[in-house]
């Protein structure tokens, strides 16, 4: 790094921490994109309050924070005369980095969907009877339901004094021990 060798301490600092920075953030980015990233990306996580999809202190926010520094400083190390104000400006956008960072993850995770099926979504939506359920909870049969867009086969009973025979339309009506309970519309 000889290019280095006639500047001023605090530009060589800067200079410093931007180069090696730089290169860690081009490669964590590559990783991220061909999907060798670590588990700080993951967003399958729900412990926590649900503010903060992710913690403050990760070597990705610190190097987000170091990239801001240095290049602030590099940048503007020629127009800031006040070499304290400078490294202050610096920090200000360093935390601006982070701060984006958290936003446009924060707007990526609201894009992501569950779409795992959870027997307690089918309360209150239609059903066609598949195989004839017995009246009265003496026995079960099958209904054939569509929840968030795909189709489910699922046990169900009933509590009508006559039994449902096999196409017609039910109504869910709540769900005990992974049985749906079912009525005639």
């Amino acid at each position: 790094m000889n290019f280095l060798e006639h500047y001023e301490p605090l530009l060589k600092a800067f200079w410093y921490i931007a180069l090696p920075v730089s290169i860690f953030f081009l490669l964590q980015t590559i990783s991220t994109f061909i999907g060798l990233s670590g588990s700080e990306t993951d967003a399958d996580t729900h412990d926590g309050d649900g503010d903060m999809p992710f913690e403050l202190f990760t070597l990705r926010n610190l190097i987000n924070f170091l990239l801001g520094f240095s290049w602030t400083g590099i940048s503007f190390y020629q127009s800031v005369e006040n070499k304290t104000i400078l490294i202050g400006i610096s920090v200000l956008v360093g935390l601006l980095f982070v701060g984006v960072f958290f936003f446009l993850i924060k707007q990526i995770l609201k894009l992501s969907e569950d779409n795992s099926f959870k027997i307690e979504n089918t309360i209150n939506k239609t059903a066609e009877v598949y195989l004839t359920i017995p009246e009265a909870k003496t026995g079960k049969g099958k209904i054939q339901i569509s929840v968030n867009g795909s189709f489910h086969e699922l046990d169900a009973i009933t509590n009508s004094s006559e039994k449902l025979t096999s196409g017609s339309a039910v109504k869910v009506v709540a769900v005990e021990h992974n049985l749906v309970i079912v009525e005639k519309i």
